[in-house]
């Protein structure tokens, strides 16, 4: 897998003061992406052990609240064994001490009738899910941690346990009640 950056101090992308990593490669082609650099599953650097070991001991500082990965496409098959390396690291070193927020085109009703284990292993791991492709007719920069309105902030838990997406809601997420349903 490759990346195209990691940020030691994001705000903008999960609550409170995050790491983020941004690894490469997307078949969406949402038209409008602000990171269309990234659908190359080969823009960046190589991900190794490296880099991992970077974000873990960039999240120890009590300020930081987690880490938050994005992209391109995170739950893209091509990437998934190493973001379900990374996010098992992750939570095992920092168990719930640290928040796992992740961005997919996918929609969660999509990835949790994937089936696969390391989808599965993923989604078991992180806290919050923020799904949905794209829609630059939905734009809205307004919106918290999300660019369309058909995005939503899914609390990955309680929606595991429910067997239906469950908006997050609360502290550090507002307005989510301007969130969209599940899809049709």
């Amino acid at each position: 897998m490759y990346y195209g950056k990691i940020n030691e101090h994001d705000i903008a992308n999960g609550t409170g003061v995050r790491v983020s990593l941004f690894v490469s490669g997307c078949t969406h082609h949402c038209p409008g992406c602000f990171n269309e650099c990234a659908w190359d599953f080969k823009y960046g650097e190589y991900f190794t052990w490296k880099e991992k070991y970077r974000i873990i001991e960039l999240l120890k500082p009590d300020h930081i609240d987690g880490l938050t990965i994005l992209g391109g496409e995170p739950l893209d098959p091509q990437n998934l064994f190493e973001v379900c390396s990374i996010v098992r690291d992750v939570r095992g070193v920092y168990d719930k001490r640290k928040t796992i927020w992740i961005y997919s085109g996918y929609t969660f009703e999509e990835l949790a009738g994937r089936g696969d284990y390391y989808t599965q292993n993923i989604l078991e791991l992180v806290d919050v899910l923020v799904d949905g492709r794209f829609i630059e007719a939905e734009a809205d920069v307004s919106l918290p941690f999300r660019g369309s309105r058909n995005q939503r902030i899914i609390d990955v838990r309680k929606s595991l346990k429910k067997g239906a997406a469950v908006l997050l809601s609360g502290k550090g997420v507002p307005r989510v009640e301007k969130q969209p349903e599940s899809p049709k």
